[in-house]
């Protein structure tokens, strides 16, 4: 089992966190509103692109996007430390011996949510985001409107929830009590702490 360091490990749970903490913010602030939109304007009595299969609690969602947004910046910071650590120590070449105990399929998933899936749910989270809508305007104009950005967010996200359910999942499968040791304290034979 690869050795995870330290910034792994922190980030890690970190993350885990934060995203615990937006899927409960995501949901309180689905339930506000659970119609999906494309283009610019979407409204309650406006047809909608998806009627999401939940309740319509009507009522101000004040508390979930404060969460949501506070925890979507500690992700993305936590995602930048993780990325440029991932970097300067070679983690995300072939070549890494951590890297190299994934399969291909596994390889693949990882860098898709890191390189991929992650960007887009912070770009169209801000695209959406009305105070910073009125401050870069193109960002909008790249999802096609606020609306999009919305219905985008949504389904990026259900992408990332859907991995993470795997990534659990996997993590029971596959040796839980070694796997979580190895996440929390890293290698307790390695008397070396590395970056």
């Amino acid at each position: 089992m690869p050795r995870h360091s330290l910034v792994v490990r922190l980030t890690h749970w970190i993350n885990a966190i934060a995203s615990f903490a937006l899927i409960v913010s995501g949901v309180a602030i689905l339930l506000a509103h659970p119609r999906l939109y494309w283009g610019e304007t979407g409204a309650v009595g406006a047809p909608s692109l998806i009627d999401l299969p939940i309740p319509f609690i009507f009522g101000h969602s004040g508390w979930g996007r404060y969460l949501h947004f506070l925890a979507a910046w500690v992700g993305v910071i936590t995602g930048v430390v993780y990325v440029s650590a991932g970097i300067v120590t070679r983690r995300f070449s072939h070549a890494h011996a951590s890297f190299q105990s994934y399969n291909t399929l596994q390889r693949l998933t990882y860098v898709t949510v890191i390189f991929v899936l992650g960007p887009l749910i912070v770009m169209s989270g801000l695209a959406f985001s009305p105070m910073l809508a009125s401050a870069a305007p193109w960002l909008v104009g790249v999802f096609g409107g606020q609306q999009a950005a919305r219905t985008i967010h949504f389904f990026a996200a259900a992408a990332i929830v859907a991995f993470l359910i795997v990534h659990v999942a996997m993590v029971a499968a596959t040796g839980f009590t070694a796997r979580m040791r190895s996440m929390i304290v890293g290698d307790p034979g390695s008397a070396a702490e590395r970056l």
